[in-house]
């Protein structure tokens, strides 16, 4: 736990959030991005306005995790405990949709949310 913190903190640090000066209607950012935490839901919605039922099915999901039929309690502190092992693997997948939707939000998306290669 206390590595993801650090981990999210030199984020934070490293990566700044796209804050800009006060909102003006003249002169609309284009595209206008959320900060960095935040972009993955920015970018499941430039699919589908619908998507935002998964966003909260998923937060629902997590927000009950440990009170789900099958969700064995844990004795001990462990990593990818075999009584546990598919809730671990649906959070672990669940991450890495998140780092996968937040990278492509972050550096392949440009002008009118339309995908840009950064390079």
């Amino acid at each position: 736990m206390a590595i993801l913190v650090g981990l999210l903190l030199l984020l934070a640090l490293v990566i700044p959030a796209p804050l800009q000066e006060p909102g003006d209607l003249a002169a609309v950012p284009n595209p206008a991005k959320a900060a960095w935490f935040l972009l993955w839901t920015q970018e499941l919605m430039g699919y589908s306005k619908y998507l935002v039922y998964v966003i909260m099915l998923v937060g629902l999901y997590f927000l009950l995790l440990p009170y789900l039929p099958g969700s064995p309690e844990a004795k001990r502190a462990q990593w990818l405990p075999k009584d546990q092992l598919w809730v671990s693997i649906v959070t672990l997948v669940a991450f890495l949709g998140l780092l996968f939707l937040t990278v492509i939000a972050m550096f392949f998306r440009g002008e009118n949310w339309a995908f840009v290669y950064p390079f």
